[in-house]
């Protein structure tokens, strides 16, 4: 069983407030939880393998998940996948509107044009008119990679200030067509730039933005920089929906994402684990009890603070702080549950405890819902 909450606390970032638009069942803005989504890599005209990795994104949480649709090949195969995706699908479009037509045609829930490369502003308004009449969504999708000609001669560079003025071109664009079921994203892989730009539009609209680094990189190196782009920007209560862009299988894209929103405090899914760093202090191993404790959290859905702590400096506190922890000493530890301590234990039986408690907790706390 899945449970996916909001937490609430006085340290969570104020969230400005934008408009609400509805992709399938998922909200995005009007005060709905930040969502995460991801993109399959799979060649979407192969329908049995793009279902395959769609059903694995939603078993990681994954809220919607987004296609590429290349030829029109791909956006037929759309309407053999819809139907039976347990997630809201987005139409990736690029360099021909017929495409989207296509996609609509199919059922998809979301479009996701770059006007800058799509072409005229006329073939913009017509897949904006079959979006309306289908009550489909469009996120405008301003790239750094891929701005308009005349807008790079403006600026002289890419900059956020170009970022940020594309988007809102294409806005206008589709508000003198009254279509204003939009979300925005202002995409760039320079993280100062991302944060700018995010920080301008913000300023500007109250459509939902969609906020992302593109092009971050690999898991490791691509996570953390994601972490620290889309973290500020959330921080600064800007954000609707977030997609951790990885060259990396896209499951690893929903699991930073949603560690990125504990982090905040602005959502929770499975538990949120505290670890102290390995240091001089610890009188046991401290870096394999936190990775055990790891491998066999990571399948616990319900929202729980587990603490693994390897000293008695700060281990006491933090672990009390937590649902359940677990504080070390020299072999062997305490065992905390509810901020208090339920048993003193050998160390080769602290990580089995700790799991019992956490199936009893994880048991209450599903039966509550």
């Amino acid at each position: 069983m899945t449970i996916t909450s909001t937490i609430v606390s006085s340290s969570t970032p104020h969230r400005a407030r934008t408009r609400l638009v509805r992709v399938g069942k998922v909200e995005i803005g009007g005060g709905a939880p930040v969502s995460v989504q991801s993109m399959t890599i799979t060649d979407t005209r192969d329908v049995e393998a793009t279902l395959v990795q769609i059903y694995q994104l939603a078993a990681e949480g994954c809220e919607i998940v987004r296609l590429a649709v290349p030829d029109a090949e791909a956006a037929e195969a759309l309407a053999g996948i819809k139907p039976r995706s347990p997630l809201p699908i987005v139409a990736d479009i690029h360099f021909d509107h017929r495409l989207a037509l296509l996609a609509l045609e199919a059922g998809v829930d979301k479009l996701r044009i770059n006007p800058g490369n799509i072409g005229s502003r006329a073939r913009t308004r017509i897949v904006a008119k079959a979006a309306k009449e289908r009550g489909v969504p469009i996120r405008i999708g301003a790239n750094i990679g891929s701005l308009s000609k005349a807008t790079l001669r403006k600026f002289g560079r890419p900059c956020a200030e170009a970022l940020v003025e594309s988007a809102l071109e294409d806005v206008k664009v589709l508000q003198d067509l009254d279509f204003h079921d939009l979300v925005i994203s202002v995409k760039a892989s320079d993280v100062p730039m991302v944060v700018d730009a995010y920080t301008m539009i913000a300023a500007q609209v109250t459509y939902p933005l969609h906020v992302g680094v593109t092009e971050s990189g690999t898991a490791w190196a691509g996570g953390i920089k994601s972490a620290s782009g889309i973290g500020a920007i959330l921080a600064r209560g800007i954000g609707d929906t977030i997609r951790v862009s990885l060259a990396a299988d896209p499951v690893e894209e929903v699991k930073v994402g949603f560690e990125i929103l504990k982090s905040l405090g602005l959502r929770t899914r499975g538990v949120q684990l505290v670890a102290c760093p390995s240091c001089g202090r610890a009188e046991v191993d401290i870096i394999a009890i936190a990775q055990e404790v790891e491998r066999r959290l990571a399948r616990v859905d319900v929202p729980v603070k587990v603490a693994v702590m390897g000293c008695a400096v700060n281990g006491p506190g933090e672990a009390r702080m937590a649902d359940l922890g677990i504080a070390c000493g020299r072999g062997m530890g305490l065992l905390f549950k509810g901020g208090k301590i339920i048993a003193s234990l050998p160390e080769d039986r602290l990580v089995d405890a700790l799991m019992e408690q956490v199936a009893q907790v994880a048991k209450e706390k599903a039966a509550a819902t």
